[in-house]
């Protein structure tokens, strides 16, 4: 290594600091943020190397970005920090707790000559990763409109049409929103015809409730609100209904698209295929709990340990490992706490894997049962059941074998 980069990244311009192999300042600058500044500091920056990017290391919080992608484009190694690591770096700099960019990029540029262990290395995703990371992130931000808007939705019925919540959920019941545009309020209901309603439920393939059942509870005596209110919240409903419709369209749309990739990446490759991480999509969904969309959470945000097969490195991850704190007191017992510095979309898509495996798999199940006794909290309970599937992942991805309950049931049974 030639050269050590330190990155404080800006929205509108980059703080930067060079330093030779002996920690001399080469260069300290600003790089504006736009394409000819970062061309600009690329070129400067293999000028300075002799033109040889390979000997160039760069260290940034952020493990992304057009800073990123302009520096492996042009051969550099890129290393991301986590804030807090950064945070105790600055203090060996400044014991007066000073903070300023340049500062930053120059605790940057000198920690990764001197810890470069601590340093993360980043790495590009394939474009097919980085689609199904975006679809993945627009899925989540549906999913909370809809969770929003429905809400919203539901108060304002609350207020003069409770009888049209009682009939189902109105976040994942696009019938619902049929029926409130036939009736919007409860003085339209008797003009309502039993064939349209029987129309609506036949459209959306309802069968759990009959058509009489739904005009029973609709018919049902409505609140006495003062003259006005039922007509002013019905345009309110039907405002919010307008933006609940497009949310949950783009929800779907986004779980289609999702499903669509990870049939693609499923298919067999070959060994020495460089999408050779594709093929993992295949095997971790074979497991019990994982989901299109906790999957494609899974490939995306762990993708290195899953290319590595790294245990440890995924319970870290996904917030499992617990951590121990130990002290010189009395006891020689570490104290052992829950891990919160982890990858949160990693931990909530592993949580619901965990929590919907010890509802389906038996022998999650039957984990999750046996922590409950011991005393364990729910959410304990479900880590562990998520430990548990880890080390099943990371055999499977070994084997290279789909996982399969029936193989396991007869070994389950001569252990028992």
């Amino acid at each position: 290594m030639k050269l050590s980069v330190g990155i404080d990244w800006g929205s509108k311009s980059h703080a930067v600091c060079v330093l030779d192999s002996e920690g001399k300042r080469l260069l300290e600058r600003e790089v504006p943020h736009r394409g000819d500044g970062i061309q600009d500091f690329v070129a400067k920056l293999r000028e300075l190397a002799g033109g040889d990017m390979s000997s160039v290391s760069a260290a940034m919080e952020a493990p992304h970005g057009v800073m990123v992608e302009a520096l492996l484009e042009a051969g550099a190694t890129v290393y991301s920090l986590n804030p807090k690591q950064l945070d105790r770096f600055r203090d060996r700099h400044s014991v007066a707790g000073a903070k300023d960019d340049d500062l930053d990029a120059y605790v940057l540029a000198c920690s990764l000559q001197s810890d470069r262990v601590l340093f993360r290395l980043v790495t590009l995703p394939s474009p097919e990763l980085m689609r199904l990371s975006a679809l993945s992130r627009s899925y989540e931000v549906a999913t909370a409109q809809v969770l929003s808007l429905s809400n919203q939705l539901g108060e304002h019925l609350r207020r003069y049409y409770p009888q049209m919540l009682e009939l189902g959920d109105w976040h994942e019941e696009p019938w619902l929103w049929l029926l409130f545009k036939a009736a919007p309020t409860p003085e339209s209901v008797p003009a309502l015809p039993q064939s349209k309603v029987q129309q609506i439920l036949t459209a959306k393939r309802i069968r759990r409730i009959t058509a009489a059942q739904v005009l029973k509870k609709l018919k049902q005596t409505p609140l006495p609100v003062a003259p006005g209110v039922a007509e002013a919240a019905a345009l309110q409903v039907t405002s919010l209904l307008a933006m609940l419709q497009v949310a949950h369209e783009q929800r779907s749309d986004c779980s289609r698209q999702m499903k669509a990739l990870l049939t693609t990446f499923s298919k067999p490759v070959e060994v020495d295929s460089p999408e050779k991480a594709h093929h993992d999509a295949a095997l971790l969904l074979s497991l019990p709990g994982i989901g299109v969309h906790n999957g494609a959470v899974m490939l995306t945000e762990a993708r290195a340990a899953l290319q590595a097969r790294d245990y440890q490195a995924l319970r870290r991850l996904a917030g499992v490992a617990p951590v121990s704190q130990r002290t010189g007191g009395r006891s020689k017992r570490p104290h052992v706490v829950r891990r919160y510095a982890c990858n949160h979309r990693l931990r909530e898509a592993f949580y619901h894997c965990g929590r919907v495996a010890s509802q389906y798999d038996p022998r999650s199940k039957q984990h999750y049962r046996e922590l409950r006794a011991r005393g364990h909290t729910h959410g304990r309970a479900v880590r562990g059941v998520v430990d548990r599937l880890l080390k099943v992942l990371i055999a499977v991805l070994k084997s290279e074998v789909p996982y399969s309950a029936e193989k396991r049931a007869p070994r389950l049974a001569a252990a028992a």
